[in-house]
């Protein structure tokens, strides 16, 4: 999830439940597509918290390897071939906990990260909808929503990915969740948290736009009448992420090195003090390994994120779907 959609929140948006010309209500598989009117903001970040620690955490071990393998300088003793084969090593060299470090600050940021992104998408869709299309479904609504919802989503869950991925790397020094906290902020200043925000922004832009789309042809294959189909939910989902996730793969290499400052690769640049900047991170990838540093972890990051959006769908439309057979 990063699972940021604007076809994610539409599947939970509070319209009025549709009846039939005699006032009956509609059968169970047309009030799937509506929820009932009085789903509250407490139940969309309720969902929102539950759907996001899923996604973070239950792949949590590949989402490791993945920092690792994006790398660009790394020690000898941390060059892997295959996600497999660095897990294993991890586990027979580090111990069994080692692919889990860094787990605690990714569920404390995970969760208050996506409930506050519905919520704040919930409110700018139905305020700008009221506006543009007098209450009705606006496209230009959900995209404006969704673009202020990532940035407050983002500026909540970047400092966690800095914790979380400085954790994750090989002979990580620090002791723990608190140590690193107060190492970053004591050698590097507060502003250290927030060095790779923009290109975060960046990387979510085209993954929502590529992982929406994708997710809305294959439910056109699948499930065009859009009843209620785990299987073509979960398919859909891991499509979904597999086909956003190795796109914005070199934007994500970016990313690491930002938040990692990885000591060896940029004293082989003869760059003193802290990277910062997008286009500095840009430059810096491609001087150390050309084109294909921008592809390092790629295999790691797609196994990641094909479980990971398959599991937050599944948890959206099943909530959508008992909530409709609730009402």
């Amino acid at each position: 999830m990063e699972l940021t959609s604007d076809r994610v929140v539409a599947t939970l948006e509070m319209s009025q439940v549709q009846s039939s010309d005699d006032g009956g209500p509609l059968d169970s598989d047309v009030d799937y597509e509506c929820l009932p009117p009085h789903v509250s903001v407490g139940t969309h970040m309720t969902a929102g918290a539950v759907a996001g620690i899923l996604e973070h955490t239950v792949m949590y071990p590949v989402d490791s390897v993945k920092t690792r393998m994006q790398s660009l300088q790394p020690d000898p003793n941390a060059q892997y071939r295959s996600v497999y084969g660095a897990l294993k090593r991890i586990i027979k060299t580090e111990g069994i906990f080692r692919p889990l470090r860094g787990l605690n600050i990714t569920m404390m940021g995970a969760g208050p990260a996506h409930a506050l992104y519905f919520a704040c998408y919930e409110r700018v869709k139905r305020s700008l909808s009221d506006v543009i299309q007098s209450g009705g479904n606006s496209h230009v609504a959900n995209g404006i929503a969704g673009s202020v919802a990532t940035v407050l989503h983002d500026a909540v869950m970047n400092p966690a990915e800095v914790v979380k991925q400085r954790m994750q790397m090989y002979n990580s020094p620090y002791r723990g969740l608190l140590d690193c906290v107060q190492t970053i902020t004591r050698t590097e200043g507060v502003g250290a948290f927030f060095r790779s925000y923009s290109t975060q922004l960046t990387m979510n832009i085209p993954f929502q736009a590529v992982h929406f789309i994708t997710y809305e042809l294959m439910q056109e294959q699948l499930n065009p009448d859009r009843h209620y189909h785990p299987g073509s939910h979960i398919v859909s989902g891991a499509a979904a992420g597999a086909v956003s996730a190795a796109i914005t793969t070199p934007l994500d290499v970016c990313k690491t090195l930002l938040n990692t400052q990885e000591n060896v690769a940029l004293n082989s640049m003869n760059i003193s003090g802290h990277l910062s900047g997008m286009a500095n991170a840009f430059r810096t990838v491609y001087r150390l390994g050309g084109m294909a540093a921008f592809f390092k972890g790629v295999q790691a990051r797609v196994i990641y994120q094909m479980p990971s959006t398959a599991i937050a769908w599944s948890v959206y439309e099943f909530f959508k779907y008992f909530l409709s057979k609730k009402q």
